[in-house]
């Protein structure tokens, strides 16, 4: 067979999660037609099909993918070929019931639903390589395949095991990253409550136990969890490569801290050729297109800042959410083109035809049950035409321009999400959504970093570097930060970062731990406030914000100015937010939650020591920029009831629509409309 075509070489990829073994062999050339008359280019295919590709152990039914390949293939539609290893057959559990997955309380989970799998399980590895082998043997070199989708969405719905077999390679993985008994007891620190193992067959897994289990022991079982996966994905990739070679190998992320938190994808982005996304969004009654905004910067972050593809979103409403309205007219177009703004090479949904039967039968696809005769299909089509405008045009392979940077540790996020923090309510999360938003709502694309290499982070670039929570920080974090504000960046910190180190450890001294020489000041204790206490804060230039949540005593050091006191409360006079002068550059600190206006003002006050003027849009108004080879391109997307007036480059404003999208390409050339 030919060599599949070379990635860069694909057009923007407009498509969905295609499962016709749904539906009978007659519908599938249907199926090929309508998918041209949408234009859609590509087609994730094969994901949950183990038990049709293989109905016995050993026994091959090729025959029904062949035919729905080639169907695609002559319909130039391109196929992301998917390893189906998320839903191991029926008959393989009933070989192996041990590599279904057991629960910290010590069930073992049963077959039924989608990813019931021990990641340890040897059986579960061997099958799983196998069908990987079979599949790469018959389709590695097919023309219609561009891509191979390995499993799906690892960690949803369950990540850890916590069986015998786990427990099993727990200790040989805790072997290697701590090599002695002695350094596991260390960084564990068993000497409290007595913990201390004489013997590496006396470690279990985290399971449930009377009080809070060992915070270190539990962190490193996350960390375990999450490496088992990644593991198993390398294997299979590995397979792939050799057997296609050429042909990238993805798995779909979930990167939206909002849709989980069992994987970091700093690490696992490391391992995949494309990084993928999946992303819904969620109806928790905010503004659900900043959430939008964050997953697709931080998942461009994740890939580098290099291409990476949208592999799903829905076309309106999800299934499994307690609420799930549907899309107002727009909204789909919005969202899909607000992904390729921020750097998707396109835009995937779940899935092409809506299933009649199974858990999401009433999730929402490209062709509704109901046919082509809606306000969906419509939509549908419409936004095919204007991605494959958008392609001919030659935004492939263009990247976006960030303007500022934010620190994001999956790693920190999981050791502060551990029991007996000083309150229940700390939430980096929280923190990261409402930081995000404060400069998503100045007009400011954010690129993210992992708090690693800091230092190295050019100031130029970007001027300002925002930390919204990072409680766990090793200790090198605070001389990388003093390096990049020393050089001219701007730091802002928020409260609880740097306090422990990547053993969840104190670090010697005073709060803030890492922190506390490049920020100048010391935390004396913490003061969490109850429930429904506040406290203001008053700025120097009199304003005064109502924060929540959290207070603390701070001593600042020399050269660390006060901007502005806590007035009221336990701390009444104490420092809520300082500054201190570092070279050419400053770091700042806010010792409390403030939201909405208050956090507005402090995030203002650091753009402006920054050098950063946002844009001047009215709120809910996008302007991201694309730029490359091809040229530039702005997209202004108009969250808006009303119309709105852009201001390009050479002066001219530009009209977008009530809920529209518009792309300007320079020199200025609306590819859309």
């Amino acid at each position: 067979m030919p060599s599949p075509a070379p990635h860069d070489r694909l057009p923007l990829a407009f498509g969905g999660d295609y499962n016709p073994e749904q539906w009978p062999q007659e519908v599938w050339e249907e199926d090929v037609r309508l998918m041209r008359e949408a234009g859609v280019t590509a087609v994730s295919l094969g994901v949950f099909s183990w038990a049709r590709l293989e109905p016995r152990p050993g026994v091959y039914d090729w025959a029904w993918l062949d035919t729905v390949m080639g169907l695609l293939h002559e319909a130039r539609i391109s196929v992301n070929l998917g390893t189906p290893t998320v839903v191991p057959p029926a008959w393989f559990y009933r070989a192996h019931p041990d590599a279904l997955p057991v629960t910290r309380e010590g069930v073992r989970l049963a077959f039924g639903s989608r990813g019931a799998i021990c990641h340890s399980n040897p059986a579960y590895r061997a099958a799983a390589a196998t069908i990987t082998t079979a599949l790469a043997e018959r389709y590695g070199d097919h023309p219609a395949v561009v891509l191979w989708h390995v499993h799906n969405e690892y960690g949803a719905p369950v990540l850890a095991c916590y069986c015998e077999v786990c427990a099993a390679a727990f200790r040989g993985w805790l072997r290697e990253r701590h090599d002695t008994l002695d350094a596991l007891n260390h960084a564990w620190g068993t000497t409290f409550w007595g913990q201390q193992y004489g013997d590496w067959e006396e470690i279990t897994p985290p399971r449930a136990t009377p009080s809070v289990c060992n915070p270190t022991q539990q962190l490193d079982y996350r960390r375990f969890a999450d490496a088992q996966a990644r593991a198993n994905f390398t294997a299979e990739r590995d397979i792939l490569h050799r057997l296609s070679p050429g042909v990238p190998v993805t798995t779909n992320f979930m990167v939206a801290p909002s849709q989980g938190q069992g994987v970091d994808y700093w690490a696992w982005a490391k391992e995949v050729d494309l990084v993928t996304n999946d992303h819904y969004l969620m109806t928790d009654g905010r503004r659900t297109h900043v959430n939008l905004a964050l997953a697709a910067d931080l998942t461009r972050s994740v890939a580098g800042g290099g291409p990476w593809l949208l592999l799903e979103h829905a076309t309106s409403g999800v299934n499994w959410q307690p609420y799930n309205p549907a899309k107002r007219p727009g909204e789909m177009a919005r969202n899909s083109l607000g992904h390729v703004a921020r750097g998707s090479e396109g835009a995937m949904f779940f899935q092409w035809r809506q299933s009649q039967s199974g858990a999401e039968k009433f999730h929402t696809a490209m062709l509704a049950n109901s046919g082509t005769d809606n306000r969906g299909w419509r939509e549908v089509t419409e936004l095919g035409s204007r991605v494959s405008e958008l392609s001919r045009a030659g935004l492939r392979g263009t990247r976006t321009r960030g303007d500022v940077a934010m620190v994001w540790s999956w790693d920190s996020w999981w050791a502060q999400s551990l029991e007996w923090r000083p309150s229940q309510d700390l939430d980096a999360r929280e923190r990261l959504d409402s930081f995000y938003e404060a400069l998503y709502d100045r007009h400011l694309t954010v690129d993210f970093v992992p708090p690693t290499g800091l230092g190295d982070l050019d100031p130029e670039r970007y001027p300002l570097l925002v930390v919204p929570q990072l409680y766990a920080a090793p200790l090198g974090v605070g001389a990388e930060l003093e390096r990049y504000v020393s050089r001219g960046g701007t730091l802002l910190v928020s409260f609880f970062s740097g306090i422990v180190d990547e053993n969840d450890t104190l670090h010697p001294g005073a709060y803030p731990g890492a922190l506390r020489d490049v920020l100048g000041l010391t935390v004396e204790e913490f003061d969490p406030l109850l429930p429904g206490e506040t406290v203001s804060v008053r700025a120097a230039d009199g304003a005064s914000y109502t924060a929540d949540l959290w207070s603390e005593a701070v001593v600042p050091g020399d050269g660390c100015e006060v901007l502005a006191r806590f007035e009221g409360g336990r701390r009444s006079g104490g420092p809520a937010l300082t500054r201190r002068a570092v070279g050419s550059g400053a770091a700042w600190y806010l010792a409390t939650r403030l939201t909405g206006d208050g956090l507005a003002a402090v995030v203002d006050l650091a753009l402006a020591d920054a050098g950063v003027t946002p844009t001047g849009l009215p709120r809910d108004v996008e302007l991201v920029v694309r730029e490359g080879e091809s040229g530039t391109f702005r997209f202004a997307v108009n969250h808006t009831g009303g119309e709105v007036k852009v201001v390009l480059p050479d002066g001219s404003r530009a009209a977008v629509p009530a809920g529209g999208v518009e792309v300007f390409r320079d020199p200025r050339r609306p590819t859309g409309s």
